[in-house]
This record gives C-alpha cells, structure tokens and sequence, in this order.
C-alpha cells in the first residue's frame, strides 16, 4: 500500500520560504501506467519538480521547469540521479508552462523513456537511463500549487 507523506520543506531561496512536498513511497508505477499532475504555477515562482523513481538518491526522471535560471532565465530541466549522483541535464526552453497558469502535466514510463506532456501539445521525452521497470517513489515540490494528482 502507498504511503503519503506530506511535509514542509526549507527551499535554497533568499527568503528561505515555506514550500510543500507531497512524496509518496511504495507505489507501482509500470510501463504503460500514467501519472496526472495538476496545478497552479505560484505568480512569483522560482520553479517546481516532479521526481520519479525509487527514492530521493534514486531518481529515474527529474522533472524540473526552472524560472529564473542563472544560466538560461526561464528553463526545462531533465535529469537522472543514480546513487545519489546527478547525470547530465537536458535542458530546453519550457512552453506552455508560466508564471500564474494552471498547468495539467500527464507523465507516463513507455519503458525505455519518460513521456512528457505539457500544456499547448507540448511534448518532451527523456530516456529512461536507470532502466527502471518500476517507478515506487513520486515527489512533487516547490512553487506549484497541487489541485489534482493521480495514478492511472
């Protein structure tokens, strides 16, 4: 049976602002299953991510639409992280996906990738690097505001 586990969490912003974290463990996500997240983008948001994978040093997909980026201003990052090490970021100018907007995000594993689907028809697709069968840990963080989240 899933656990929730719902937290307050400390972000790595000047204000050190208060964010929530929805993570869930013991899930079983397969290839073919989808997950829906739905939301509110906060109007001064920094970014949020949805992290998929076995737990927080095993990540098959990292999820991370950034807006105020050092390097690229506003940006889609995707990433892998196995043992607790970081891969190589792919990145690429997000559309869709603002300041203030409701956003419907629908991830599904295909098995040997990660299909993306965002707002206007936009698509990503990053490859499963960790050849997880079976994603068992879900986190969604940072500045979205969570209406709707399920596992189809």
């Amino acid at each position: 049976m899933p656990t929730l586990k719902s937290h307050p969490d400390q972000t790595k912003s000047r204000q050190k602002r208060l964010s929530k974290v929805l993570e869930l463990k013991n899930v079983k996500l397969r290839a073919g299953d989808q997950l829906k997240v739905e939301g509110r983008i906060l109007p001064e948001a920094k970014g949020f991510q949805i992290d998929l994978g076995c737990d927080e040093d095993h990540l098959a997909l990292h999820f991370n639409p950034r807006f105020e980026d050092d390097t690229d201003g506003a940006v889609l990052v995707c990433n892998s992280k196995i043992d607790g090490c970081w891969g190589h970021e792919e990145r690429e100018k997000h559309s869709g996906l603002q300041r203030g907007s409701t956003v419907k995000i629908v991830l599904k594993l295909t098995g040997d990738l990660f299909e993306v689907e965002m707002p206007n028809g936009h698509e990503i697709k990053f490859p499963n690097r960790s050849v997880l069968d079976v994603v068992t840990y879900v986190r969604v963080r940072g500045d979205l505001k969570l209406t709707a989240f399920k596992i189809y």
